[in-house]
């Protein structure tokens, strides 16, 4: 299917536009042009790519993604590469989690050569959108949306493709080194859910556990299972690594309520090429307080597409707090961000077939 090209009536003036990418932030500054696709049922499936203006959604109130949360989304990032040309990391593994979230939310799948060409149009579009910090990049965010007008619980029979980007700085407002986490009482999601799912509700739901780690000076909220309320799952957004002193390297398994991130599978690739054994295994809070105390626990790292790697200094809960190693950012941890990025901006070959050059 080709996109077809809408011209837009005024596009941002270029001073504007310098302006804005210069510290940009991350999620409140959006470049001009956006794809979108509809998806029609009775018309036999998806219809009229268009690439145009960014502009607001026209929706029925009685739209279903207002009445049963039918939505789902990504996010990657395209990196400016040294020879001027941009990068997307593993986009293809976007596009597999974006059909695997449909499916559980009872959507309907696009296909992946779709979503690529939706992304690639997007950026020949906008690349002068890239902003000027340092670590900067354009943050993409593909969604999908239910917009059929009806009151009843079934799946909708029509949707909306869409494909916004926004250039990007630091993710974490503080710009620590490593993170401070607040250990919620609230969970994320429980087995049977939608915890695998890349959907709006699971996030909501972190809303007020994560203000209120915001309230109490953290970076970042730690949701427990929500059986036994004692296995470490994931951060409000983010995975976790547990990074011991013998060499061995330990990551909550995908059972289900963990969103199976891009970066956590290419973080275990590069952990054992650097002769680490890594291991999906579950991890208690208890256990992770007593090895954080006796240095066993050495480093800690959190990791996804915005923040990449991030090292956690410090945990809090309602029973105290306790900081792992000296609080800072590790030797593994360091390394293994300098690693990825390197991969994802082209200054490290890329040996995995990771990165798609545009």
């Amino acid at each position: 299917m080709q996109l077809t090209r809408l011209p837009h009536p005024s596009p941002t003036p270029d001073a504007t536009r310098e302006a804005l990418i210069a510290d940009p932030g991350f999620g409140t500054v959006f470049t001009d042009h956006m794809v979108v696709i509809d998806y029609d049922e009775a018309l036999g499936g998806w219809q009229t790519p268009t690439i145009g203006p960014r502009e607001a959604i026209a929706l029925d109130p009685a739209a279903s993604v207002l009445h049963y949360a039918q939505e789902i989304f990504e996010g990657l990032k395209a990196y400016r590469h040294p020879d001027g040309t941009l990068g997307l990391f593993r986009p293809e593994a976007n596009a597999a989690r974006f059909n695997a979230s449909a499916e559980r939310l009872a959507m309907p799948a696009l296909p992946p050569e779709l979503f690529l060409s939706a992304i690639r149009a997007l950026l020949e579009a906008d690349g002068n959108w890239y902003p000027a910090v340092e670590g900067g990049a354009l943050y993409l965010r593909p969604f999908m949306i239910a917009t059929e007008a009806f009151l009843g619980v079934r799946p909708a029979k029509q949707y909306k493709f869409i494909v916004i980007a926004s250039p990007a700085g630091n993710y974490f407002k503080s710009g620590a080194k490593a993170v401070s986490i607040w250990i919620s009482d609230y969970t994320r999601a429980a087995p049977g859910g939608t915890g695998a799912a890349k959907c709006g509700g699971n996030y909501a739901a972190s809303l007020v556990p994560t203000g209120q780690a915001f309230a109490k000076g953290h970076d970042q909220v730690l949701f427990l299972d929500a059986v036994e309320r004692k296995w470490v799952e994931e951060l409000g957004g983010m995975n976790l690594f547990f990074v011991f002193a013998d060499g061995t390297v330990i990551t909550p398994p995908l059972t289900g309520t963990i969103l199976p991130g891009i970066t956590r599978d290419s973080l275990m690739t590069l952990l054992s090429e650097q002769g680490l054994k890594v291991s999906e295994a579950p991890y208690s809070i208890d256990q992770w307080r007593a090895d954080a105390d006796s240095g066993h626990l050495v480093e800690v790292m959190a990791c996804g597409t915005a923040a990449v790697v991030t090292a956690v200094g410090k945990v809090a809960g309602p029973d105290g707090e306790f900081t792992i190693g000296a609080g800072g950012i590790g030797q593994t941890t360091a390394k293994l961000r300098e690693t990825l990025v390197g991969i994802q901006t082209g200054r490290i070959e890329d040996t995995h077939g990771w990165v798609m050059r545009m």
